[in-house]
């Protein structure tokens, strides 16, 4: 063991542990098992990396022009620099993440996020030059690790980072499943099936109609999700506590985000208010929302497969892939888990927008303490959303079966069919036609051969699928239908 201490008191900590007594102290105060997105780790890891570079910049600028020249600060020896920044390569590698120990739920803005990471960096590179972890008299977790940083710039900025890469995963797994539903659309082209509205039989429709609705759905979330990256491209790297850049070089202020923006190969940018950007978290609760839009249009696409799929249907033209067994005591059972899969995604996804908008609110003046809490739902929800699309895509549409075996009497004999008949004899002599089919169970034919309302080779114009099919009507199609 090694003795830690801060102005608080003294701690033990394993010899070996890279986290140190700030790590500790977080993890005793948030007695939380939620785990810490590696996401968000990994992107500290790069940010802190653009601030070693700057600083390495910052040391070569003031050499040049400040040669031989004592400040009243202390400067870092470059070689240590160099260390520091191979070390928040390694933690943007997603290495070391055994030693975070912060949960994801927990106090202070992110302060145990940033210190448990400085206490890595610090400690890892005392190991790479031969010391004792604990040293840091040599190498400092605040000193060293943090300099030029504040918790208040480096851990929101790292999430704008960390948001833009799922993102990025996010916009390519809905593409997927727009492929996988236009697939599945072309090859059910012009096949009818009935229509419902309020869970009751419409008028007659047909699959390519319905699995576009899905397509269109998915394109405008697309759409929407690549507008994204600008609502959170701004960071305010370098703006220090509250966005004021106190107690930081100006030359740091200015080159530390295009640092990070070629480090990343993000479009990421200084906000012109690095205090705005530092008080206010609204740019989150923006994009959560075209995030829980997207899931919305997963759970409508979900639920209406599992209805037509679903045992209810006696005639069901809809199959799902068997996935699983589905019952312990039931044999042969099987359930539609893919769909209850992405509807609880999606009901996990809107809870996150609450929080998210109700914590955004409790920003206060200069900070809003509950970023880790926002950044952690945030995350999730982007996960979540790429889960549910590669589901979809592989385990539900990529062999999802349409078995109609062109039941064109089916339609027939839904009295919803009348509908196309209305501009020819009107609401009421349609509705007859219906109430007869519906009395007697009968086809529209047959009804109108028992109540011959309409002529019978008009009648069987109107109800060939083509022309079910059409959209709309138009005046000649009345006229001369002899």
């Amino acid at each position: 063991m090694r003795t830690e201490s801060d102005f608080i008191g003294q701690r033990e900590i394993p010899k070996n542990a890279l986290w140190g007594i700030h790590s500790l102290r977080a993890k005793e105060n948030f007695p939380d098992n939620t785990p810490f997105h590696k996401e968000w780790f990994m992107a500290v890891g790069i940010v802190k990396q653009a601030c070693y570079a700057t600083y390495l910049d910052f040391l070569q600028g003031i050499s040049k022009k400040y040669p031989n020249q004592d400040f009243p600060f202390q400067l870092i020896d470059k070689n240590l620099i160099e260390i520091l920044k191979n070390v928040a390569s390694e933690i943007n590698q997603g290495k070391h993440f055994e030693n975070f120990i912060v949960p994801a739920i927990q106090g202070g803005a992110g302060t145990s996020i940033n210190m448990n990471v400085n206490e890595i960096i610090a400690n890892r590179a005392l190991h790479i030059k031969g010391e004792n972890c604990g040293d840091y008299d040599k190498i400092d977790p605040f000193e060293h690790a943090n300099i030029f940083q504040s918790t208040n710039d480096v851990i929101p900025t790292a999430l704008k980072v960390a948001a833009i890469r799922l993102l990025q995963n996010l916009e390519n797994s809905i593409n997927k499943l727009r492929t996988q539903v236009e697939k599945t659309e072309k090859e059910n082209r012009n096949i009818l099936r009935q229509g419902y509205t309020q869970m009751q039989a419409a008028v007659p429709s047909s699959y390519d109609k319905l699995f576009s609705t899905y397509n269109n759905a998915l394109s405008r979330d697309w759409w929407r999700i690549s507008k994204c990256f600008e609502r959170i491209k701004e960071v305010n790297l370098g703006g220090g506590a509250i966005g004021t850049g106190l107690s930081i070089p100006r030359f740091f202020i200015i080159e530390v985000v295009p640092n990070l923006q070629k480090l990343t190969g993000l479009p990421i940018t200084r906000s012109e208010n690095l205090s705005d950007a530092t008080a206010n978290q609204d740019a989150f609760v923006e994009v959560h929302a075209i995030l829980k839009a997207h899931a919305v249009n997963l759970e409508k696409m979900a639920s209406d497969l599992r209805l037509l799929a679903s045992d209810i249907f006696h005639n069901k033209e809809v199959h799902l892939p068997q996935k699983q067994v589905g019952s312990s005591i039931m044999p042969g059972k099987i359930n539609p888990v893919i769909p209850e899969f992405i509807i609880s995604s999606a009901h996990k996804v809107y809870s996150n927008d609450m929080m998210i908008s109700n914590l955004a609110g409790q920003g206060c003046l200069e900070l809003n303490a509950y970023l880790p809490s926002i950044g952690h739902a945030l995350i999730d929800s982007i996960k979540l959303l790429i889960a549910a699309n590669d589901t979809l895509a592989k385990n539900l549409f990529a062999d999802l079966q349409i078995k109609t075996n062109h039941r064109f009497e089916n339609v027939l004999k839904n009295p919803s069919v009348a509908t196309a008949l209305s501009p020819y004899i009107g609401y009421h002599q349609a509705a007859k036609l219906a109430n007869e089919m519906k009395n007697h169970k009968i086809t529209v034919v047959e009804a109108n051969t028992n109540l011959k309302i309409i002529n019978s080779k008009i009648l069987h114009k109107l109800i060939q699928p083509k022309e079910l099919l059409k959209m709309g009507f138009i005046i000649s199609d009345t006229i001369n239908n002899e």
